[in-house]
Order: structure tokens, then C-alpha cells, then sequence
């Protein structure tokens, strides 16, 4: 949150706890789907966090980025939309998309299989285009394209499967309404609007939002106009009103700049370091949030590899906004759909270690193995929850030698204080028993290799103090 002297006074109202859902949730699903699931392409060179700004935004991995991409001069996704689309332009994209196969409760299922308990659609990425009939624009999917209202779909279709609803919305950039030329460099603070005027047009798009689908997550990127911040008509502070009197429990993330949240954000590997507060990561299932049509396996999450990653966040206090990039039928690609069935199967039998838990003292466990960003110590990949009525200590373990093929048993030591749990209660979360054994260096447990079948294996014992 904004320190005492810098948080502006018209948002000071805004500060509250955490609503509970959100803290307990631990998983979302983002969805980027737009026009720029048309063309479908992007280099995939790798994740955020891991490039130099003055490589990344030539060779932009975000095919939702496609757009700004082909109006960089000598860019391969310039020298691409030539070769394949003859330079058209943009706008013809959102014409050629029809979204024939979307079935919005097709998805809801899935994401819920998955584990989620929230989903996050982009209403309006940085090319402008809404995908609801949005006030003051006539590049909607309500009059162009799919002629649909995809938010309402996608809200209706969640809620109908239990699971809350968000809405992403960029404020800071609009190539239509603002267009500054092409996004050279991470710092752009000259090529984002920040008049009265273009903070009208965007409050009045997210108060439609509220009005109309009452969501529980405000989801803001890239900054809000300044002309929004202050005091005053076109003040910011009044769509939150307007938000929190819809949704008492709705939680806003801190990509509106200088205003409110409610909760931290990282992207990628870039932020991953964020601990202290109520946070989420965010991330697609490839190394694009965007449908990209030529990422292939070895740029995607498998079930296993999204498990991993979710753990690794979990047991830090944070959420995992878990991205899907739908293909412009409304398909959910089948490396995509892959990892979330696999995720799924895994909950299923573990959602218990993840759901509602809090992260886990030093003192008693440490993490091992190294984290994607490359964090944590050597060893067996392990990482730890605790139940939220703190009864239960759960260790979610993979990659130990043995602990993968033939072996009749897979044996790992974790740093674990073995005084302050019961051993004998050590068992899998199907209710098979784990041999457990206090040694030097903390616990040896002994797992079988069936618990590694759809990801890592779960240990839960009984916690004493």
C-alpha cells in the first residue's frame, strides 16, 4: 500500500482487510482473447523478466502485443504481417474474428476442474477493442465481429460454475483513442494518455463494467490518466465508490497508479520476489498470455510444470492469475487444455494443500529446489502450506532421485523441525501412510512413486506447535 505521505487523500477511504475469498482463493484463470488472436503470432523467445527491455519490446513474446509489434521497423512480426497479411490493417482483424466455437460454460467447467475459484477476461487491451457494448466506441464485439457480448457470456458462465468474476481492463494505453507510435522501451510514460478526456472515456467504461456485471476483481494495467487521479470530476475515486457499493468484498490490484489496491501484482518472472502482503503472479500457460499459434510443448507449462509453479507461489503468500489465450473460434488450444486437465487432476486428490492455507515459518520448513526464476536451495523440490486452522503441514515434494520411474520407492530429506510435527501421521492426502523418519538434517520421507503419477506427491502431518 502508499506509505502515509504519499497515498493521495481521496483514496484513503478505500483501505480495508483483505476480503477472505481472495486470500483463501490461490487460483484464477486470466483470459486474453481479442482481436489479435486472429493473426495468432509472436517470437517465442522466452518469459518476462528474463530479457533486456530493448530486446523484448522488438521481439515481443506477447502476441497481444501484435499490434505495437509490426510497426517496429526491421521487427520480425513487422517482416511477418507483410509476408502473410500484406500490411493490413489492424481493424481487419477484428472483422475476420467470429468466435464460431466460443461456449462460455465449456470454459467455466474447465476452469473450475482446474482448481479456480476466480476469472479475470481482458475487456479491453491496449488496441482498444472492447468485448462488451461499451459506452463511447464502435470497436466492440457487440457491433463488430463475433457480434457478441463476450464479458456477459464469460460472467454468466462463471458464476453459473461457482466461480467469481474480474475484469481486466488497460488504462493506461488505448492505440485508438491515443496512439503514440510503436513502445520501444519499458519506460512510457510519454506514450500513455493522461488527459481529462481520455479519463472520462475510460471511467465511464469501467463504471459500465460495474453496472452491468458487478465484478469482484477490478484488474487495471499499465497506469490510469493522471487527469483521473485527483480530486475532482473526473476522479477515479468515484468509480471505486461505485465498485465497492456493488461489491463490498471486491478487490481491486495496484496497476491504476498512484490510487488504491488491494493487492500487489507480478508478472512472469519479472516481480517474482514479492512476499510481504496480499499479491498474485501472473502468467500464461506459454510465454504468451495471447493465443500464440507457433509456441510449441517446450514453451509450455505441462499440468506437472503449473503445479510447481502455482506451489512455489502459494507457499509464499501470493495467488497464481494463471493465463489461457483462447484461438479467435473460441477454442481453448489443446496444449492449453492439456495443462489445466492435468492441474485439475491433481487438485482433485491435493486442492486441500493449496486452497485456504497460509504460507509456513522458516523455523519449522524451508523450501528446496530451485523455483523457475531460479530461487531456493538445491536439492528435492519442495515446497510447504499449512491449513488455515493450522492442524495440518503440508509438503509438496518432485524431482528426488528415485522419487520418478521403477524405483518400488521414492526417498527425499526436507528441512523440516521434526519436533513440531506428528510422524506417525504422515500420509498422503488419498489417506495412504508415509514412512517418515527424523534425521540430522530434518525428515526423510519415503513416498511411492503412484503419488508422482499426475505431479508432485503431498505429505500431510499432523502439526503440534
Amino acid at each position: 500500500m502508499f506509505s502515509d505521505d504519499t497515498r493521495p487523500e481521496a483514496y484513503a477511504r478505500f483501505e480495508r482487510p483483505l476480503p477472505s475469498w481472495y486470500g483463501d482463493a490461490k487460483l484464477g484463470i486470466f483470459i486474453h482473447w481479442g482481436a489479435y488472436s486472429v493473426p495468432a503470432w509472436a517470437e517465442p523467445i522466452g518469459e518476462l523478466g528474463t530479457f533486456e527491455p530493448d530486446h523484448w519490446f522488438t521481439h515481443n513474446p506477447y502476441a497481444e502485443w501484435y499490434f505495437n509489434t509490426i510497426r517496429i521497423d526491421g521487427s520480425p512480426a513487422q517482416r511477418h504481417h507483410r509476408e502473410v497479411f500484406g500490411g493490413a490493417p489492424y481493424d481487419d482483424f477484428l472483422d475476420a474474428w467470429r468466435a464460431e466455437e466460443f461456449d462460455a460454460d465449456d470454459w467455466a467447467a474447465l476452469f473450475a476442474r482446474a482448481g479456480a475459484r476466480y476469472v479475470v477476461p481482458t475487456t479491453k487491451h491496449h488496441d482498444g477493442i472492447c468485448l462488451w457494448d461499451a459506452p463511447g466506441t464502435p470497436r466492440t464485439t457487440v457491433a463488430r465481429g463475433p457480434r457478441r457480448d463476450l464479458v456477459g457470456e464469460i460472467a454468466a458462465a462463471s458464476r453459473r460454475a461457482g466461480l467469481r468474476f474480474g475484469t481486466y481492463y488497460s488504462g493506461g494505453l488505448d492505440w485508438d483513442v491515443a496512439d503514440f507510435g510503436p513502445i520501444l522501451e519499458h519506460i512510457h510514460d510519454d506514450q500513455r494518455p493522461l488527459d481529462a478526456g481520455y479519463a472520462r472515456y475510460a471511467n465511464a467504461h469501467v463504471l459500465d463494467l460495474i453496472e452491468k456485471y458487478a465484478p469482484d476483481v477490478l484488474w487495471g494495467d499499465i497506469e490510469w490518466p493522471d487527469a483521473g487521479k485527483p480530486e475532482g470530476p473526473e476522479c477515479f475515486a468515484r468509480v471505486l465508490d461505485a465498485f465497492y457499493a456493488a461489491a463490498p468484498d471486491g478487490v481491486v490490484n495496484d496497476r491504476f497508479g498512484a490510487t488504491h489496491w488491494d493487492f500487489r501484482t507480478s508478472e512472469y518472472q519479472q516481480g517474482r520476489d514479492l512476499e510481504a502482503g496480499a499479491w498474485e503472479n501472473c502468467r500464461g500457460v506459454g510465454y504468451s498470455f495471447g493465443y500464440n499459434q507457433v509456441e510449441g510443448p517446450e514453451h509450455h507449462l505441462d499440468g506437472p510444470g503449473a503445479v510447481r509453479h502455482l506451489m512455489d507461489v502459494v507457499s509464499r503468500g501470493g495467488n497464481l492469475l494463471l493465463d489461457v489465450g483462447p484461438t479467435a473460434s473460441g477454442r481453448i488450444p489443446d496444449l492449453q487444455r492439456a495443462c489445466l486437465e492435468q492441474l485439475g487432476d491433481w487438485m482433485a486428490v491435493n486442492g486441500s494443500a493449496v486452497h485456504g492455507t497460509r504460507g509456513v515459518d522458516a523455523e519449522v520448513a524451508s523450501p528446496s529446489g530451485h523455483a523457475q526464476d531460479g530461487s531456493g536451495a538445491e536439492g528435492a523440490w519442495v515446497r510447504w502450506t499449512r491449513s488455515g486452522d493450522g492442524s495440518t503441514l503440508f509438503a509438496v515434494l518432485d524431482g528426488a532421485s528415485g522419487m520418478r520411474g521403477t524405483a518400488p520407492v521414492g526417498t527425499t530429506t526436507v528441512a523440516l523441525r521434526a519436533g513440531a510435527v506428528d510422524l506417525t501421521g504422515a500420509e498422503l492426502l488419498d489417506g495412504t501412510p508415509v514412512p517418515a523418519t527424523a534425521v540430522d538434517d530434518g525428515v526423510q520421507f519415503e513416498v511411492p512413486p503412484s503419488a508422482l503419477q499426475v505431479g508432485p506427491a503431498v505429505v500431510s502431518l499432523p502439526f503440534r506447535s
